[in-house]
């Protein structure tokens, strides 16, 4: 069934989550980062190489949108969530995954000149209530008091730097298949982790590291992406974005079955509450503001 392309996508991310929270003492963030896209790498470079050389002008003409891309997508969202590993609960990080989605309709508003929504003022609302709730622990008070930690402020990037990708790949519409761009994407990737893991103090690979660099490498970075293609192929993108809503779902239910971490109410409520707002953003679409003559939809 085509609904199997999107949920197993969605499944295959959400375990990436606790994998990155298992590779937190395994093997260094450096390390990890780039061993994932050099495996990546290596396994598409037979397939996709051929096509890109013949696209070699245009791979040349896009070379700096192509690095930009590489810096957000490969570089600073895996990245930074590897390092907030160290810090924050797999729980925490799936929850602040599923604010992507709302990000990346406020960002289309400010790069996209998208119209923004009654479901995008009461998401965003919503949204930071539930963040606030979330990471405060249910004490909103003693966050004002402390202010947030370094984990939740580089998942709290990632998560940013993942929107600004999806969104500058819709704006800039690089004529390159998917597959091809994705290529180079990841061949800068390489070559932006490359200094961060020569300077790691220990990037050699065991028994207990292996699996999870194979598993970020090959089922986060490529079988993922293609069911998530083929489904929004097979769905439209409106109907798949939709099965992003289970990430955090799949997530939580992962983390407590399988690393036996506790779920607490803040979690709940938190990211209910921001699940929630998500969800209004994605699904409520009357215009805050009636123009005059034809209305730009909101990109899903």
């Amino acid at each position: 069934m085509t609904i199997f392309f999107p949920l197993l996508a969605v499944l295959i991310w959400s375990v990436n989550a606790i994998v990155s929270k298992m590779s937190a003492g395994a093997i260094d963030p450096a390390a990890i980062s780039f061993y994932r896209w050099l495996v990546a790498f290596i396994i598409l470079t037979p397939f996709v190489l051929p096509g890109a050389l013949r696209n070699r002008r245009i791979v040349r003409a896009q070379g700096w949108r192509l690095l930009a891309l590489g810096l957000l997508g490969m570089v600073l969202y895996q990245s930074l969530a590897y390092y907030a590993a160290h810090s924050v609960s797999a729980l925490f990080m799936g929850i602040l995954n599923s604010l992507i989605p709302l990000l990346t309709v406020l960002l289309s508003i400010l790069l996209l000149r998208a119209v923004p929504t009654i479901g995008v003022l009461l998401g965003t609302l919503l949204s930071f209530g539930g963040l606030v709730w979330l990471v405060s622990e249910g004490q909103p008070r003693a966050l004002i008091s402390h202010g947030m930690g370094s984990g939740e402020l580089m998942m709290i990037g990632a998560s940013a730097s993942y929107a600004l990708y999806g969104v500058l790949t819709r704006r800039w519409a690089i004529p390159l298949p998917n597959w091809q761009s994705l290529y180079i994407q990841v061949a800068f990737g390489v070559i932006l982790l490359l200094p961060g893991f020569l300077l790691a103090p220990d990037v050699g690979l065991n028994a207990r590291n292996i699996p999870l660099v194979v598993f970020a490498g090959i089922a986060a970075s490529l079988i993922a992406p293609y069911l998530w293609i083929q489904g929004v192929m097979r769905l439209g993108a409106n109907t798949a974005s939709i099965f992003m809503n289970l990430a955090p779902l799949f997530t939580a239910a992962i983390a407590v079955l399988f690393l036996h971490e506790r779920l607490h109410s803040y979690h709940v409520i938190g990211g209910g509450i921001t699940l929630l707002g998500v969800i209004l953003a994605q699904r409520l679409r009357a215009p805050l503001i009636r123009r005059k003559g034809k209305q730009q939809k909101m990109p899903s």
